[in-house]
């Protein structure tokens, strides 16, 4: 069972929660702003910092001028580390060469001239110059550039609330580019009700379009004679206008090694992202999303399973508490527990199961959701999807995200994957 001090800290934030959510669907309705909202100003937020700190460099983005649409980008040092294939023999004397020397390695590899936080001019997207203090990849050894993939990674919060830049999801994602040793790209997607379905939805397909539009800007800066750009080369104008290449990404990113990453209700827009994905096809190249994991999913249907009836008044987001934050995402004309949006096995879902990427499923014994998602898993596995499901005993929904959960055993547990 859970500890005596997750329980009480569970009534205590389930009672500010739902008393957030009431207010909200009580508050007289206001004109939609496509432009939206993508945190609270009660959240707590962690600012980004572009020189290497806990071993990950983050930096901000706003990539649609039209929307709060953002991202923060987390970049391991492990990316600075001489490009050389690893070698498949273990260390002697190391039980666990992936974690056991991961520190050692970080530590002695990369060259500090290049590791070494630099100053310089750079031009932002509407012309600006100014210093720019942090980590930026040198110009010159381009095939020394170790290349690493790229997790997209969606927060939960249950469409109202959360935000890419919180303390929690900071925390988290920080862990997922060392361990992992990825670039993640956290999305800052609009939050509900000011942008109901499908909002999030679209944002997530317009980061995964961003970074495809990235990929190829920067094989474009390599075609133009692999030197620096400078002057009028700085943005390359096409069908879409002027751009920048991203130096993170461009340097460091594999587009075609994506990982899409969701966490309770970001692990909905991660499925429909790798939908999306699919009916794509090469329309996104170089971009592939090669696998997909689903954290404590927030599906629902209208035929409850047995956990969600049984678990109904679980810990921090039980089922009544969830029910008022799909209110408040969904259209009032559109609002359904079938939604495709709600329920991954919903008859009018596409593409067909049996293509799509490979899922892991992450689900917690005290979750009511947890059901649903492994039936999810068993139609993926039915039609030859690899989707292998690790359920947490005594875990509750958010157990590895949650900002007073980080610190706990089955959170600690999951880092060691």
């Amino acid at each position: 069972m859970p500890s005596v001090a997750v329980k009480l800290y569970s009534v205590f934030f389930k009672f500010l929660l739902k008393h957030r959510l009431q207010n909200r669907i009580q508050a007289p309705p206001e004109d939609s702003d496509s432009f939206g909202v993508t945190t609270r100003p009660d959240e707590s937020v962690a600012p980004a910092n572009p020189s290497f700190s806990d071993g990950v460099a983050t930096k901000d983005i706003h990539i649609d001028p039209l929307t709060s649409l953002s991202i923060r980008i987390f970049l391991p040092d492990s990316a600075l580390e001489p490009n050389s294939k690893p070698s498949s023999k273990p260390e002697p004397g190391s039980a666990n060469p992936k974690t056991a020397s991961l520190s050692r390695l970080r530590r002695n590899s990369y060259e500090p001239a290049i590791f070494l936080p630099r100053e310089e001019e750079r031009r932002n997207s509407v012309g600006d110059v100014g210093a720019y203090r942090g980590y930026a990849p040198a110009p010159s050894g381009e095939g020394r550039r170790k290349k690493l993939p790229v997790v997209l990674q969606f927060h939960g919060g249950g469409w109202v609330t959360g935000s890419n830049d919180s303390v929690a999801n900071d925390v988290f994602c920080r862990r997922i580019a060392r361990l992992c040793e990825a670039v993640v790209v956290a999305v800052g997607y609009r939050l509900a009700p000011e942008n109901r379905y499908p909002a999030a939805f679209e944002d997530g397909m317009k980061v995964l379009n961003w970074l495809a539009k990235q990929a190829n800007l920067a094989e474009c800066s390599k075609l133009m004679g692999g030197r620096r750009l400078e002057g009028q080369h700085k943005h390359i104008v096409g069908s879409f206008g002027a751009s920048m290449v991203e130096p993170w990404l461009a340097a460091h990113g594999n587009p075609a090694r994506c990982v899409l990453l969701g966490v309770s209700c970001g692990a909905n827009i991660a499925d429909h992202v790798a939908r999306k994905a699919v009916e794509a096809g090469k329309l996104l190249d170089p971009v592939k999303v090669v696998a997909q994991v689903l954290m404590y999913p927030f599906f629902i249907g209208s035929v409850p399973t047995r956990s969600e009836i049984k678990l109904a008044n679980s810990y921090f987001y039980d089922k009544a508490m969830c029910m008022l934050a799909w209110k408040l995402f969904l259209p009032e004309k559109e609002f359904s527990l079938d939604h495709p949006a709600a329920n991954p096995l919903a008859p009018d879902h596409s593409p067909p199961l049996k293509k799509m990427p490979p899922t892991l499923t992450v689900v917690a014994d005290h979750d009511w959701m947890r059901d649903r998602a492994i039936a999810y898993s068993e139609e993926l596995r039915k039609v030859n999807v690899d989707a292998p499901v690790y359920e947490y005993k005594d875990a509750v929904h958010e157990f590895a995200t949650l900002d007073v959960l980080l610190k706990s055993p089955q959170a600690q547990i999951l880092e060691a994957l």
